[in-house]
């Protein structure tokens, strides 16, 4: 992520989103508390998830993977996931995040 961030050809918008959704998920204030189970990390999961989309979606799958040090069917596997929270988030709120990360 570090390479990814300091990557010339990586829009900015990208960066910017990515950190946020990494605050986000470090901070103790969250939509869900923590303390209730499972929904309490999905909302940590989904903004991380629509993050990395817009990442993969500005940089480019090549530029991700140039900078992919773990086994290539793993990214498939994250890009795979990402695609299935997106039909498993409403589409208001999908909407609002695409809108929010640019």
């Amino acid at each position: 992520m570090l390479r990814l961030l300091t990557d010339s050809r990586v829009p900015r918008r990208a960066k910017i989103t990515l950190g946020l959704a990494a605050a986000y998920t470090l901070s103790p204030i969250d939509i869900i508390p923590e303390v209730v189970p499972v929904l309490g990390w999905a909302d940590d999961v989904l903004i991380v998830m629509f993050a990395l989309d817009a990442l993969i979606a500005r940089a480019g799958p090549d530029v991700v993977a140039e900078h992919w040090d773990g086994p290539g069917d793993i990214l498939e596997l994250v890009t795979e996931i990402v695609g299935v929270s997106r039909s498993l988030v409403p589409k208001r709120l999908g909407s609002m995040l695409d809108r929010l990360s640019g």
